[in-house]
């Protein structure tokens, strides 16, 4: 239970604990992310589905949306923000500087209002019957990838956030974290969540892959980014499923 509320402090902003400082080293607790994320998820599907009670579905996506968001303090969105400033630097050494920077550029407020708009729209298509079992898992699916990514990439910088929680991780938090979340993902959505897992993941490491190369590794905001990013492709996976099974 130590390691599962270590995890939850370091991914959600829910006052928990002491207030003691978090881990530096919290890869160790990686195995717990996908618990974590299954309790964002319930805490999400049942704003969704309160609010469509006395609202449009439009209207209860974005509460839903907004509510995941506040959850995590925004944390893995403002990784999302400095990785897409980050593309505006023409070396790896003004890229690294400019995710550093707290300052948020043109590239990454256009790219989050994009974001979010794609992922309130996606929420509100959700069949209605089935919507709070793809809100439950997805969360899950997007923390799986920390791990993966730290597993498959260097880390950019000897001294972060990213090389901090890449230093904790053990050989088995990966499959640990992957074989709970496909647990997850089976549970509550079916071979949907199967394939939204297998989609998120596959979407992370591409973004993996591709910072890595202009970056020289990975940092805590290419996580952060890679979490909103698997979500997003597993939402839309899950969307597709529903829309071609119609």
């Amino acid at each position: 239970m130590k390691g599962l509320l270590e995890a939850a402090r370091y991914l959600t902003a829910v006052p928990l604990g002491d207030g003691a400082p978090r881990d530096p080293e919290t890869g160790r607790v990686a195995a717990w992310f996908p618990v974590v994320g299954l309790g964002i998820g319930a805490v999400v599907a049942l704003t969704d589905r309160l609010a469509t009670f006395i609202l449009p579905p439009l209207v209860s996506a974005v509460l839903a949306v907004t509510v995941w968001k506040l959850i995590t303090g925004g944390l893995h969105l403002d990784g999302l923000a400095d990785c897409l400033d980050a593309l505006a630097g023409h070396d790896r050494r003004q890229r690294l500087h400019i995710m550093s920077d707290s300052r948020i550029g043109a590239f990454a407020a256009l790219g989050l209002v994009l974001f979010l708009f794609l992922e309130v729209s996606a929420v509100a298509e959700l069949a209605e019957a089935g919507r709070w079992r793809v809100l439950l898992a997805t969360p899950a699916i997007g923390r799986a990838t920390p791990p993966l990514l730290c597993r498959c990439f260097p880390s950019a910088r000897s001294v972060g956030q990213g090389a901090a929680f890449s230093a904790g991780l053990r050989p088995w938090d990966v499959p640990l974290a992957l074989g709970g979340t496909a647990l997850i993902a089976a549970l509550a959505v079916g071979p949907a969540g199967l394939l939204a897992l297998a989609a998120g993941s596959l979407t992370a490491l591409g973004a993996g892959r591709f910072f890595s190369a202009r970056l020289g590794g990975i940092t805590g905001d290419v996580l952060g980014a890679g979490v909103e990013l698997a979500e997003l492709a597993a939402l839309l996976t899950m969307l597709a499923w529903t829309h071609v099974a119609r």
